[in-house]
């Protein structure tokens, strides 16, 4: 076979595997537009939950499906009210709200919208990376967003870049780049991951892992000074109790064999007690408090693809945990 030769069937190759990715593209795109104009396999409401609420994504497929929805927080298997925004990271904060959703193209990038407490956007930017986790301070004031920039999982390699920012608009920057104190290491920006941002209501002090290689840190960091001080090693996504006396957080296993296995505990911040909780299975989220006593936390169900459900554990170790919201993920509780 000439070069020539080799080339033609070398482009025809390239030809049909293009004519193929497109026309998958096209079938899957038409199966989307299906799948969303069925009914939805979970009861909707026609009006908005009164008192406290958790707002969440809706993974249920049918109509709705990706878009933000609510339930009351003291009957959470009500039937769910949808907003008209689509997320794929949500939180909610006094009269704000935060969505990270990612922006089709060529090029992996997360659109982060602040919105008021009627979802109208108040300021959208473009983060490069795909969505990972989104906080607000419980006033409302600061927003953190975490995305992947390579790797979509905390699984193997990966690399983050968080940001935080006043939801009216100035950024107070990466965190990579924040001053960081870590007693026995010198860790530069390039050697350092910092993602799970949780707000003290103090207006400056937040909580965050930074991570190298194989270990990790829960730090606290300060706005204002632009600085991370490291105060308990193993602490993946902090998560601050609504009395700011606790951390959840997630441990890596203490089983050898299983060292990508993250299971879910509470740092009391006073003694460095950590207490591990009753859930044995992997937690790959940043878990929420429903009040002092008991945090939420979402799993995927393996199928379908990009379904899930939110569960809810007692965050003293004494119970189990137990099935909270179906076909959901991404829980915030909204505390009046």
């Amino acid at each position: 076979m000439t070069h020539r030769t080799r080339l033609v069937v070398l482009i025809a190759i390239i030809v049909l595997a293009l004519g193929a990715a497109g026309g998958y593209g096209v079938w899957a795109y038409a199966q989307y537009q299906a799948e969303s104009r069925a009914p939805s396999q979970v009861p909707v409401a026609a009006s908005a939950p009164a008192g406290p609420v958790i707002f969440f994504r809706n993974t249920a497929s049918g109509q709705g499906q990706g878009q933000v929805a609510s339930v009351p927080a003291a009957a959470p298997q009500s039937p769910r009210t949808l907003t008209p925004q689509a997320c794929d990271r949500v939180y909610a904060a006094a009269g704000e709200r935060i969505c990270l959703r990612t922006k089709l193209g060529l090029e992996n990038t997360t659109d982060e919208q602040i919105l008021d407490a009627d979802w109208h956007p108040l300021r959208t930017r473009t983060l490069t990376g795909l969505p990972s986790r989104a906080r607000l301070s419980a006033d409302g004031q600061f927003a953190a967003s975490t995305v992947f920039v390579s790797g979509h999982a905390y699984t193997g390699g990966f690399s983050t870049s968080t940001e935080i920012s006043a939801t009216g608009g100035e950024s107070f920057g990466n965190l990579e780049d924040y001053t960081l104190e870590v007693p026995g290491a010198t860790l530069t920006p390039q050697e350092r991951n910092v993602w799970g941002v949780t707000f003290a209501k103090d207006g400056d002090t937040f909580y965050a892992t930074v991570g190298s290689a194989d270990r990790n840190w829960l730090v606290r960091g300060s706005i204002g000074k632009r600085m991370l001080t490291a105060i308990h090693a193993g602490v993946e996504c902090p998560s601050l109790s609504p009395d700011g006396t606790r951390i959840a957080f997630k441990i890596k296993s203490p089983d050898p064999n299983l060292p990508q296995v993250r299971l879910l505990a509470v740092l009391e911040l006073r003694t460095d007690q950590v207490t591990r909780l009753g859930e044995g299975r992997s937690v790959d989220d940043q878990a929420e408090w429903l009040d002092d006593s008991t945090l939420l936390y979402g799993m995927a169900r393996g199928a379908p693809v990009g379904d899930s459900d939110i569960w809810s554990i007692p965050a003293d170790g004494s119970g189990n945990p137990s099935l909270f919201i179906q076909h959901a993920s991404s829980p915030s509780v909204l505390r009046p």
